[in-house]
């Protein structure tokens, strides 16, 4: 598995390293931006991400509008809704209208900070990625 962990706290980033290494390859992205051009690059070069862990809260282009970014760009390139990079929000916002409004934007998962790795192990099952 392909992964892109996206997060600007550098200990969120060591802890998902941590869990998703046991699983595949791993990149990181400290911002949005950032992460829409890495998974448009990657798609481009046909090594497309299985996943990317994205954080909701980081400056500038912040995950929510990083997701809606992917997903508009992955319509545009004719990849039908279900068929793109798996997203998983790893994020310490736990308000329900926050979760409704990721899943509304088009998340595959949602996990909450601190991300345990039975969780994000089970979340990868129901992604089918493991």
């Amino acid at each position: 598995m392909k992964t892109l962990i996206v997060d600007d706290e550098p200990l969120d980033l060591l802890v998902l390293q941590d869990l998703m290494e046991n699983y595949g390859s791993v990149r990181f992205s400290t911002g949005g931006r950032e992460a829409i051009d890495a998974v448009r690059g990657a798609r481009e070069e046909g090594a497309a991400f299985d996943l990317v862990c994205l954080d909701m809260i980081m400056p500038g282009v912040d995950g929510r509008e990083a997701l809606k970014a992917i997903r508009a760009e992955e319509e545009t390139a004719g990849i039908l809704l279900g068929d793109g990079v798996k997203i998983i929000m790893t994020t310490g916002q736990r308000g329900p209208k926050t979760i409704v409004e990721s899943f509304r934007n088009a998340c595959d998962g949602y996990v909450i900070k601190p991300v345990e790795k039975e969780k994000m192990h089970e979340e990868l099952k129901v992604l089918q990625l493991i």
